[in-house]
């Protein structure tokens, strides 16, 4: 059994990391976040200890490094976007290896260091791709490897269009702060961006269109495809099947027209990318750079 702490235990996000926790058999023995509503905690883990205070989570996970007793091996980032640096830096630096949500950080500089404090420490920078997890995302991937084994000079053209509605504290949440998240393309779009250079290979051109707090659209051009993408979290932005239906969310991808269906699957893809980083097969810091760099692109580009 492997002993986790958690930063960022009230988020969003932080239930797919208990989950992951407690299915692949681990244990959470302490657990941070500023906001005290974290009662999720009893649902797996009861007896792990919560801080409020950075302060004070980073002196618990000293003591423990220290007295040999229940030392923290991994910490599960879940924070605010623009503390995933100082939190990975944390972790490290109390001997544990760190499991970050994306986007790992907001900068590719930001890789660069991390990756010496990485051979400083000796500990490993781990981040979360769901994506290429999927099913239908790797069947993708696969038949696009072997149509160029074929045609090497195969050009695709993808569409991706994405739209998930956000109400109006989103604007005053640091998700609404640039600065803070990164904006909407990394926000809803960093593991898009991942997914589609897995796949087709390095961005060699990056072209804006129209860029809005609540929505953007630009092209990418990879290796072997052209994509042209539209992010949104403004609901009337939903086409009208989705509406009608209910949904709150849209997500679609084309390649050559077809259309490439991955609307389910994605319950226990953290559970998949947590046993796979324990088995030594996770995904590193610099998986995430080519991501990491197309967003910071977009956030300087000038539509």
């Amino acid at each position: 059994m492997t002993n986790f702490g958690l930063i960022g235990a009230a988020g969003y996000i932080a239930p797919r990391h208990l989950k992951a926790i407690k299915e692949t058999g681990n244990n959470l023995l302490a657990a941070l976040d500023p906001f005290d509503s974290v009662g999720i905690i009893d649902s797996y883990f009861p007896d792990a200890a919560f801080f409020t205070e950075p302060e004070r989570f980073d002196r618990h996970m000293d003591k423990l490094r220290r007295s040999g007793n229940g030392h923290i091996e991994y910490v599960s980032i879940c924070s605010p976007n623009y503390l995933h640096d100082a939190h990975i830096r944390m972790a490290l630096r109390n001997g544990a290896n760190a499991i970050c949500e994306k986007p790992i950080v907001l900068n590719p500089w930001n890789i660069d260091a991390l990756c010496e404090l990485e051979r400083e420490t000796g500990r490993k920078i781990y981040t979360i791709l769901q994506l290429r997890h999927h099913a239908a995302i790797i069947s993708l991937k696969e038949r696009v490897e072997k149509e160029l084994a074929l045609n090497p000079g195969k050009q695709y053209k993808v569409n991706l269009n994405y739209i998930t509605s956000r109400g109006a504290w989103y604007y005053r949440s640091w998700k609404g702060d640039v600065h803070k998240s990164g904006g909407v393309a990394t926000n809803i779009g960093v593991h898009f961006f991942d997914m589609l250079t897995w796949i087709f290979g390095p961005c060699h051109s990056n072209e804006v269109h129209e860029m809005e707090a609540d929505h953007g659209k630009g092209t990418l051009g990879l290796t072997h495809a052209t994509v042209d993408w539209s992010l949104s979290i403004n609901r009337a932005h939903l086409p009208q099947q989705a509406v009608d239906a209910g949904k709150t969310t849209f997500r679609s991808i084309t390649v050559d027209g077809a259309e490439v269906e991955f609307s389910d699957g994605f319950t226990d893809l953290h559970t998949v990318s947590y046993r796979n980083i324990l088995e030594g097969k996770g995904f590193g810091i610099e998986e995430a750079r080519a991501s990491i760099e197309i967003v910071r692109e977009i956030r300087d580009a000038k539509p």
